[in-house]
């Protein structure tokens, strides 16, 4: 038998009770109250999905810019050609 702690301290209860299975945390009674963080309109995927408000929509306008500029925009300044 292993020599008690003198401040009757168990390690081996510690540990049972700090598990994420222990039964105290099978019965936490807060559990309930406190799952409603993160469902519904408070999930993750919804707390951060209005964090950027219309970068959709300028990821998509900008990439429309940059096309029209590549394909439609002439260069007719002819840079770094001699002028003779």
């Amino acid at each position: 038998m292993p020599a008690r702690h003198p401040t009757g301290f168990d390690i081996g209860q510690f540990k049972a009770a700090a598990s994420p299975s222990s039964v105290w945390a099978k019965r936490d009674p807060w559990a309930r109250n406190e799952t409603w963080r993160y469902t519904g309109p408070f999930s993750r995927f919804n707390r951060f999905k209005g964090l950027f408000p219309g970068f959709g929509i300028a990821t998509v306008a900008f990439t429309a810019y940059c096309a029209y500029e590549h394909f439609f925009m002439k260069d007719d300044h002819h840079h770094g050609e001699a002028h003779h």
